[in-house]
């Protein structure tokens, strides 16, 4: 709370990189609703592949490791969960559900802060949703491995108020809305961090909190490209820009400019690459429809779905019925039949 308190947000500087990356994401922002109306099944596949990375990556950034072909198992297969470890990648699955599901209603609380805290802890037999009953430190290996303490974060004592102080505080800004959304946001994730409210779990829960703040802010981006994934490719930076915000945090010395630059940079780099695959998604599915069409020219006047497969062994049966649909509307075939003798005929 203390990037909030005594209008410490609104005196910060904000460096030039900061205001260029702002204004950036505000421009890619604009094509979020282009891209939804233009390529909707381009985005469809992005968000599956999204989740899947997005758990993988938020969980182990702290330190939990389930093998990939399991995660699969879990979060496609619908596998049960057997070690402890699996059962906090589901449990962090249905927090994830909720927030990309439920976005437009649900805002930053003490209590929603709780809830998706027991959601990751769910079903591993430890019950999650309980502030931290003992203080606790953030530490690193020094040389030597000597064990060296980079942060104390708040006392458990003063947790549950610290926290009611931070969520009103946060609320007060984004509807006074003198201040970008997006610094309010980082400010908003560096404070929660310094509280350090959970015995464990705080970066997940964090991360959680951030993408819902994004989708707040009017950015999607968080359900087509893993953040998670984009901040483990960069740990380094992500820990480093966090120790530099938070020394002199308690004294309200701090400052923001590390992590909020580091926040946007990554934003940036997730709405880049949201383009970028859409586009190579778009490309890859307008050859494969042209693929169809041309294999439909050489057939005879009267043809079946398994020739078209035979000539376009690399295109999906879905992608096919979507270009016969097409043409079928279009008035250039039609369809006598149903199932697997189903005939089409040019017209």
């Amino acid at each position: 709370m203390r990037s909030f308190e005594n209008d410490f947000l609104h005196v910060q500087p904000v460096s030039h990189d900061a205001i260029l990356l702002i204004a950036r994401l505000a421009e890619q922002r604009g094509r979020q609703e282009m891209l939804r109306r233009r390529a909707p099944h381009a985005l469809e596949r992005l968000r599956e592949h999204a989740v899947i990375q997005s758990v993988e990556c938020s969980n182990r950034l702290e330190g939990v490791e389930v093998r990939p072909e399991r995660i699969r198992d879990i979060l496609v297969g619908g596998d049960a969960p057997r070690e402890r470890s699996e059962c906090e990648i589901a449990g962090y699955r249905t927090a994830l559900d909720r927030i990309h599901r439920d976005h437009e209603r649900l805002r930053p609380s003490p209590e929603l802060a709780l809830e998706l805290h027991r959601d990751l802890y769910a079903l591993t037999g430890t019950p999650g949703g309980a502030w931290k009953r003992a203080d606790n430190e953030i530490v690193e290996m020094g040389r030597g491995g000597r064990r060296e303490v980079r942060f104390r974060p708040v006392p458990a004592s003063e947790t549950p108020a610290a926290m009611a102080t931070l969520h009103r505080l946060l609320e007060s800004e984004l509807n006074a809305g003198q201040v970008h959304p997006l610094l309010v946001t980082a400010a908003y994730v560096l404070d929660f961090l310094c509280i350090h409210p959970f015995a464990d779990g705080n970066g997940r829960v964090a991360r959680l909190l951030t993408l819902l703040l994004l989708y707040r802010c009017g950015y999607e981006v968080g359900r087509y490209v893993s953040l998670e994934r984009i901040v483990e490719a960069n740990r380094q930076g992500y820990y480093e820009a966090l120790r530099q915000s938070s020394m002199g945090w308690h004294e309200a010395r701090h400052s923001l400019r590390p992590w909020t630059e580091f926040m946007l940079g990554t934003l940036a780099r997730a709405c880049d690459e949201l383009e970028r695959q859409t586009a190579d998604l778009e490309t890859a599915r307008g050859t494969k429809a042209r693929l169809v069409e041309e294999a439909i020219e050489r057939l005879p006047g009267s043809f079946r779905m398994r020739d078209i497969e035979a000539l376009c062994p690399t295109v999906s049966r879905d992608m096919i019925r979507v270009v016969l649909g097409r043409m079928k509307r279009a008035g250039r075939v039609r369809c006598e039949g149903s199932g697997a003798g189903a005939v089409w005929m040019k017209t």
